[in-house]
């Protein structure tokens, strides 16, 4: 099955950014479009919009003026859904409402031809349930696009339980054909990017809500040290607080209210309070034009240690020995000792966190986990009352004399990025192993859609494939609640791993 053919034309209904981006990327493909809203001349204004760009694009050297003209040409507003009744393929991108949505495509059938692609732009509601008002719900697929469209490479192309197969790879190979990078997608809550997702969000609030950092530092520790674009609250700013507290909230209501998916009090109370982020022009920071933003926690400097003993190897921090070295600290190696730690001047010991706290053992820093240790610019620590004044003071000056600036936060199980990683990866296990998508397609949605520094399984492979598992095992013993329980996919990979290493 193949894409669609250039000359036949595609239908977007609904003319908001979602709808406009859609139909640029189908335009500047080479298809025809037609566009309808249902509010009378927002299909026309939205032609004009779209005209508007790509008159930018010309400006910018990206778009020949002929290919414009052409483009333009191409592209007119349909004033009632009958005109839409020799498209090829037709894209929703309406209110997400479930029985909006059903409507919509009730009397599209009644419109188009037999063999014209239905698809639907959700990002939050069930492809099956949508395609299931329809008589013949085999035709039917999510598109999921990224927005602004025009820019994001990422598509999810979801299969209903109903969608046939021809369907869903003639829905595919089209978006391929328009530049774009499909993944296949199982219908499920939040699709691939929107499931996975949450972790990334929900941790960083629960450090928050247990008062172990501000978001500021929880921030910059995602960013310099996990390698993010953004961090979470900055990030769900920029999405609007309202928004993402919706696609948290749909996700956990389609799970029966899982608990790995528990939305996140504290943004319930700033969406409550109006504190929508930067559309409202304040959120988790204040955007107002006279506002200095908060920065991160960082510690007072701290001369380095004169030494340190590492004891069983760092796992995946092992690359700090290295560095360690070169800043002219003198590293002994006791591999034969069970452990992976460094042990201080003090005979406090420097741990990688791994889902303990600090106050279990005496006089103990955990350190956060890196993307990359060697081009990281902070790193966080925690300390608990067990912990002497003397190793956080070692431990801080330690990684201050690696050039990174240290954030000393409370003392939380799997501190900030290994927490964060560990869910993630666990999710992405539990999805593979359901049939959501392949191992790939989710390292390729997670990279694309939400400019992750690395897919799930490519983290997991770097890590070492037990690492997540123990970390939420950890983490699991301290909170019974479900939330870190390491899923069976996870379980079982590990424990494969393991025995092929010898261990148990």
């Amino acid at each position: 099955m193949t894409a669609l053919e250039l000359s036949s034309p595609v239908a977007v209904v609904g003319t908001g950014t979602m709808g406009q981006g859609i139909a640029q990327v189908a335009l500047v493909a080479g298809h025809p479009v037609r566009l309808h809203d249902a509010v009378a001349g927002r299909a026309r204004a939205a032609a004009e919009a779209i005209g508007a760009r790509l008159d930018r694009l010309v400006e910018k050297g990206r778009l020949d003026a002929a290919e414009r003209d052409a483009a333009r040409a191409r592209l007119k507003p349909a004033d009632g859904l009958a005109e839409l009744a020799d498209c090829a393929l037709v894209v929703e991108a309406v209110l997400e409402r479930l029985d909006v949505k059903q409507q919509l495509f009730r009397e599209l059938e009644e419109i188009v031809a037999e063999d014209c692609l239905l698809a639907t732009n959700t990002s939050s509601l069930s492809v099956t349930a949508v395609g299931g008002a329809l008589r013949h719900p085999g035709r039917f697929v999510g598109l999921h696009f990224f927005n602004p469209a025009p820019l994001l490479p990422l598509v999810e192309v979801v299969s209903g339980f109903a969608t046939d197969v021809t369907s869903a790879t003639r829905a595919y190979e089209t978006a391929r054909a328009w530049g774009k990078k499909p993944v296949a997608c199982a219908d499920t809550p939040g699709f691939i990017v929107n499931r996975i997702a949450r972790p990334f969000y929900a941790e960083a609030f629960a450090v928050h809500e247990a008062q172990a950092a501000d978001p500021a530092t929880v921030d910059a520790v995602l960013r310099e040290c996990g390698g993010f674009r953004m961090g979470a609250f900055e990030l769900t700013d920029l999405i609007g607080q309202d928004v993402n507290e919706s696609v948290t909230h749909s996700v956990w209501q389609s799970f029966f209210q899982d608990v790995r998916f528990t939305p996140s009090l504290a943004q319930r109370r700033l969406v409550e309070s109006g504190r929508l982020g930067r559309k409202a022009g304040r959120g988790w920071y204040d955007y107002s034009d006279d506002a200095e933003r908060p920065g991160p926690h960082t510690a007072d400097k701290e001369p380095p240690p004169a030494h340190v003993v590492a004891e069983g190897g760092l796992g995946p921090a092992a690359g700090l020995l290295t560095l360690i070295r070169e800043a002219g600290i003198q590293v002994r190696e006791e591999d034969e000792v069970d452990g992976t730690r460094l042990v201080l001047p003090s005979g406090g010991r420097l741990v990688l966190a791994d889902g303990r706290t600090s106050a279990e053992s005496r006089d103990v820093v955990h350190f956060d986990l890196a993307l990359d240790y060697r081009t990281a610019t902070r790193i966080a620590l925690s300390a608990s009352e067990n912990t002497s004044p003397q190793t956080l003071a070692e431990a801080t000056g330690l990684f201050q004399a690696l050039g990174k600036d240290v954030s000393v936060i409370g003392d939380v199980p799997g501190l900030i990025v290994a927490r964060t990683v560990a869910r993630i990866i666990d999710l992405a296990h539990d999805a593979a192993a359901k049939g959501v998508a392949t191992e790939e397609d989710i390292d390729t949605a997670m990279r694309l859609g939400v400019n992750y520094p690395l897919g799930p399984f490519e983290w997991d492979r770097r890590l070492g494939r037990a690492f997540a598992r123990a970390v939420l095992d950890a983490m699991h013993e301290r909170d019974p609640s479900g939330r870190y329980a390491p899923s069976l996919a996870l379980y079982r990979h590990a424990y494969a791993i393991d025995k092929r290493e010898g261990t148990s």
